[in-house]
């Protein structure tokens, strides 16, 4: 057969996008904080396939009228597996009691321990000036373990201690109840996730804390205890038009990534 002159175009570049699996840490003080305040955004991530842990800081040791320190300890970290096993995920506790708080070497250590087991790319938590104490602590504690698990030399006191953290994470605040301070100061906020199409996984998660919903529903007549989270998400998601939303606010400081990690794997 004759030569037609005819050359075979090249091979087109392979212009599909690289998605690399990261690991989405959640740090909140008590059980049900992640689920009222960024669960939307650990599900959305979750179902681009990234591994998400939640950690609480505190046990749930103050979280009933009812049950005793021990016993609602037991309920409550059951409850926060479940939550997350709904979506995939792994829950872990730092341990410390309710109302128990304070930024001091054991609890810096745990914290630390706990990111060297987790390797976070990305660490979602509490504002630093928010209505509770417990969750000002958490979001202190889990902004000193992002640098803290990286050193050699600081050791956490594991009987076998995990690796070191291998880099820096992206840091990002969620927006506290309302979007205001602790002087009622409204909070500057870096990216709003769009979560309706995961707005009810978010609420069966919440549901899956039992022991908090009843409590409330109890004291209030209703079920006060999903209907605050809706509201809450309604009214971040109106700030960019979506019919719910999680806000956040990235944390930029030196010498953490200043590249928006969190919107790009939205």
């Amino acid at each position: 057969m004759a030569d037609s002159g005819r050359r075979a175009p090249p091979p087109r570049p392979n212009t599909r996008k690289v998605i690399f699996i990261m690991h989405i840490l959640a740090v909140a003080a008590h059980q049900d904080d992640a689920e009222f305040m960024c669960a939307g955004t650990l599900i959305r991530l979750r179902e681009k396939g990234h591994a998400v842990t939640i950690l609480t800081v505190n046990n749930g040791s103050c979280g009933s009228a009812v049950h005793g320190p021990a016993d609602i300890v037991k309920i409550r970290t059951a409850e926060a597996r479940q939550a997350a096993e709904l979506i995939g995920a792994s829950y872990m506790t730092a341990g410390i009691n309710d109302l128990e708080s304070v930024f001091d070497n054991p609890s810096r250590r745990a914290v630390a321990e706990c990111y060297r087991r987790i390797q976070p790319d990305i660490v979602l938590t509490h504002y630093p000036q928010d209505y509770l104490t417990d969750h000002e602590i958490a979001s202190l504690l889990a902004r000193d373990a992002t640098f803290t698990a990286m050193l050699p030399n600081y050791r956490t006191g594991a009987p076998t201690p995990a690796p070191l953290l291998k880099h820096l994470p992206h840091l990002y605040y969620w927006s506290p109840l309302e979007g205001v301070d602790s002087f009622g100061v409204p909070v500057p906020l870096t990216i709003i996730i769009d979560i309706q199409a995961v707005m009810e996984k978010k609420a069966a998660m919440l549901c899956c804390h039992a022991s908090q919903r009843d409590w409330l529903r109890q004291q209030h007549g209703m079920d006060e205890y999903t209907e605050v989270m809706k509201r809450e998400s309604q009214r971040m998601g109106s700030l960019k038009g979506y019919a719910y939303g999680e806000a956040f606010r990235q944390h930029l400081g030196h010498p953490y990534p200043k590249d928006n990690l969190l919107e790009s794997l939205i």
